[in-house]
């Protein structure tokens, strides 16, 4: 058994090209690029009890040798995923139950009769393979780059493979993160933590790609940075998903969550004070903003037009042929992964970054609640968008840990905080000022508002 770190990315065939020919690889590239045919036969039950295990098995010929691999239950985070991988050469190309044994089999597979597996689809591309040397000061590291080009095959169905693998052979998993991020400064390379195996019974059931991940467990003695490092993560890993779904399928609700996930991380961003100083999180923020400056108006306009939705697949694809979105996606996983928001903060920051979430949460809400002025905007309607930016910082901490509150109705203040957010990104019409007053003094009154004073 070996431990497999990795980070997938998707590329078009234009910039895989460009890949065998960067600068940054030759420069590292200590074995020369070296080419392989691979046909892969991925194995399940009709069921797809390996499936719903998380597990994948897979038989694969590489010129002449066949090599059956069992991929266990791994996490995967923002593109960066780490799984343990067991690996049997074997004589012929057919299965050997007998090397799947307790020591690799998930517990819960253990009543599966094994003769029930069967080819369930195909993954065959070619590979480009080098490896990299990537200096971390006096650390070695090796990373593999691998271009893959091919298709995954279902039935009838089938996908384009065009991705470029970088796994991790020796040394610290962040020097993934920092070639990925080098490489795409001028590329365009979508991190994307869908495997081959997942594109294959994707193909069978578009509905078994999980869109979101887990949601984090907080509890109210969690030190704010751990709590905040969670549930960035968590939209940063959500939006890439979303972003894969909504290209595989163009359904515009999954757009539209992806967009959420984008304004939940600026409002996360924004939310923290002494604890991240803005100095800390400059480059990301703008990165958000330029995002959202482009694409919260797109959404808006395409929830009443037909034909904006329908134009909008073609123009989400160019916003993935640009470096943009994959070189944010990039940045933002190594800042989470090194914490760069705890470097340069004064002891005070440091102070409240170390504090419990809950009373930290109490405070923060308490203090954006006093700002909001709720009462003025009840007798000033027409300028309760001035205060959207507030609301978003709000919902989100109410939205992802209100568990933590100890506050009466905290899920009903949620929804109704919700409705105001929602009247105030609307455009003014003649409905929306008496909306807009009704719906502060429904805020105003709850029992879960008037606790944060």
């Amino acid at each position: 058994m070996v431990k497999e770190t990795e980070i997938k990315l998707r590329a078009s065939r234009a910039t895989l090209a460009a890949l065998r020919e960067h600068p940054l690889l030759k420069k590292r590239n200590k074995s020369g690029w070296q080419q392989s045919e691979l046909f892969n036969q991925y194995f399940d039950t009709p069921e797809r009890d390996l499936a719903q295990a998380r597990v994948a098995l897979r038989l694969r010929r590489d010129g002449e040798q066949y090599i059956q691999t069992l991929k266990g239950r791994g996490q995967s985070v923002a593109g960066l995923s780490e799984r343990n991988e067991w690996d049997w050469h074997l004589d012929k190309n057919k299965l050997d139950l007998k090397k799947l044994t307790a020591e690799c089999w998930p517990a819960e597979l253990t009543e599966l009769d094994k003769k029930t597996l069967k080819p369930i689809f195909t993954t065959d591309f070619v590979r480009e393979k080098a490896d990299i040397a990537w200096g971390r000061g006096k650390a070695k590291v090796v990373i593999e780059a691998a271009l893959d080009l091919g298709k995954v095959t279902a039935g009838k169905q089938s996908e384009e493979i065009c991705e470029l693998e970088l796994e991790l052979r020796e040394g610290d998993p962040a020097a993934l993160l920092e070639l990925a991020a080098e490489l795409a400064a001028t590329l365009a390379l979508m991190p994307c933590d869908i495997s081959k195996a997942e594109r294959g019974y994707r193909l069978f059931n578009p509905a078994s790609y999980s869109l979101t991940l887990p949601e984090p467990q907080l509890d109210a003695a969690m030190t704010l940075d751990d709590a905040f490092a969670a549930l960035a993560w968590q939209l940063l890993g959500n939006s890439q998903r979303l972003a894969e779904q909504y290209r595989f399928n163009g359904h515009w609700k999954l757009l539209e969550q992806w967009l959420a996930q984008l304004i939940d991380l600026r409002a996360l961003l924004g939310s923290l004070g002494q604890a991240a100083p803005r100095a800390s999180s400059r480059e990301l923020r703008e990165a958000l903003d330029a995002l959202l400056e482009d694409w919260r108006p797109h959404v808006q306009a395409g929830q009443d037009d037909d034909s904006v939705r329908q134009a909008t697949p073609e123009q989400f694809a160019e916003e993935l042929n640009d470096p943009r979105w994959g070189l944010f996606s990039l940045q933002t996983s190594r800042w989470l992964l090194n914490r760069s928001w705890t470097e340069k903060r004064t002891e005070r920051g440091a102070r409240i970054g170390a504090a419990g979430i809950g009373r930290w949460l109490q405070r923060f809400l308490a203090e954006e609640a006093a700002a909001l002025q709720l009462d003025r905007y009840q007798r000033q309607p027409e300028d309760l968008a001035e205060q959207l930016p507030r609301l978003e910082r709000m919902l989100v901490w109410l939205r992802l840990a209100r568990s933590v509150l100890e506050i009466p109705e905290a899920d009903r203040l949620y929804g109704e905080l919700n409705k105001l957010a929602e009247l105030a990104n609307r455009p003014l019409d003649e409905q929306a000022l008496p909306a807009r007053t009704e719906q502060a003094l429904t805020v105003f009154m709850l029992k879960g508002w008037k606790a944060l004073k």
